[in-house]
């Protein structure tokens, strides 16, 4: 998202646009990065107030959107997605920290590198030349870990992209895939470029096509830094 993009304008409304690079399925735009950055273009920051975003239409990549404290509306006015204020979570609730090494090896077993449903997407996907490359593999007992070396262009968008796949492919085992449709993330600190982090997800209820799932970012020290609750849907 360009410094221009997030210029307010008058009424309390600023632009947002998502760039091509920050896909998820094909032609659209990665629920995590795009949901970090309708936040974070209604104000939102690292160490503020949890967030939470409910996508209501597939974010479209290139195309001006207009953000509000409330909702992401298109040229036209149709709804993307509704903002609202997320109670902070207790992040000793959330997936048990994982050394950095035993991340590595889980990674090795990523469901994605077999099969996945969008082998380009920003965050997970195998066959993105510029993408996170977080992949998250079993370790055993429900929960998936990845370790991630951190961009020298992270910001908070960075972060909700982040915490966004792998928890989802924690619902993507069941064999069907899914999409997201909710995330409220909390982000305490940005790391540092460069830091060797690991995320880790679990499942926590399903429900018909609903999937809910936690996931959490732990720095270099073993501290969490971030966490997300969110819900994936089935695709029909």
């Amino acid at each position: 998202m360009d410094a221009s993009d997030r210029s307010r304008a008058a009424g309390g409304v600023a632009g947002c646009r998502i760039p091509a690079r920050f896909n998820g399925p094909p032609g659209t735009g990665n629920g995590g990065w795009s949901a970090g950055a309708f936040v974070t273009a209604a104000g939102a920051r690292a160490g503020g107030p949890s967030m939470e975003v409910t996508l209501r239409l597939p974010p479209p990549l290139d195309t001006p959107l207009s953000v509000t404290h409330e909702d992401v509306r298109d040229d036209g006015g149709t709804l993307i997605a509704q903002l609202a204020p997320a109670d902070r979570p207790d992040f000793s609730e959330f997936p048990a920290f994982v050394p950095f090494a035993e991340a590595v090896e889980a990674s090795r077993s990523y469901p994605g590198f077999a099969e996945h449903p969008f082998p380009t997407c920003y965050v997970c996907g195998p066959e993105h030349p510029d993408g996170l490359r977080i992949f998250p593999g079993p370790l055993g007992d429900g929960r998936m870990a990845a370790p991630w070396t951190v961009p020298a262009d992270v910001e908070l968008a960075t972060i909700w992209a982040a915490l966004d796949c792998p928890g989802g492919w924690t619902a993507l085992v069941e064999g069907r895939t899914f999409v997201l449709g909710r995330i409220a993330v909390t982000v305490d600190e940005l790391p540092k470029p460069g830091a060797s982090c690991v995320v880790a997800g679990r499942p926590t209820a399903s429900s018909g096509r609903k999937s809910m799932v936690d996931s959490i970012l732990y720095g270099e020290s073993g501290a969490p830094m971030a966490a997300a609750r969110a819900t994936w849907i089935a695709v029909a």
